[in-house]
């Protein structure tokens, strides 16, 4: 992943992800995370009984967009995202509460599980490299087929 999206994202707080309804319609919700590089994860915790949970374990695949915390004008930064949500048995979850609730402690007080979604491609815009500058990542092989059970149609 390229050196600028990760000093990026690791600067931000929060995500706003869409995934689809019971109706396949887009739903979006935002929320707080943590991000691990290496792997190309972003972890969040949410209730179990929350709409978006029922949604994401019947279609794991979503979009969303991280913007900076705090906006600038004159320099637009931002990205647009897709990946997958992994299931709680996938080994890349294993560590996905501690690094959330190291960035978040106060969340241990709160109920709810910690989920992991795996990036697939971004689309970073960085205007503070050059008007309109895109800088584009996919990852180059999808550990999670789509045709192998995680998205229920």
């Amino acid at each position: 992943m390229n050196k600028t999206i990760i000093e990026f994202i690791k600067k931000q707080t929060v995500a706003s992800v869409c995934c689809l309804d019971a109706e396949n319609c887009p739903y979006c919700f935002s929320v707080f995370f943590s991000f691990s590089p290496v792997n190309g994860l972003l972890h969040f915790k949410s209730s179990g009984s929350s709409s978006h949970a029922g949604f994401l374990l019947k279609n794991r695949v979503v979009a969303g967009t991280i913007l900076p915390d705090k906006l600038n004008l004159l320099f637009i930064r931002g990205i647009q995202f897709t990946g997958v949500i992994l299931d709680y048995s996938d080994p890349l979850t294993r560590s996905a509460s501690t690094e959330y609730h190291k960035r978040f402690p106060f969340a241990l007080a709160m109920p709810g599980e910690v989920w992991t979604l795996q990036l697939e491609s971004i689309k970073m815009t960085d205007s503070t490299k050059g008007f309109g500058k895109k800088i584009l990542w996919k990852r180059e092989a999808t550990s999670i087929p789509i045709d192998a059970g995680y998205l229920v149609t």
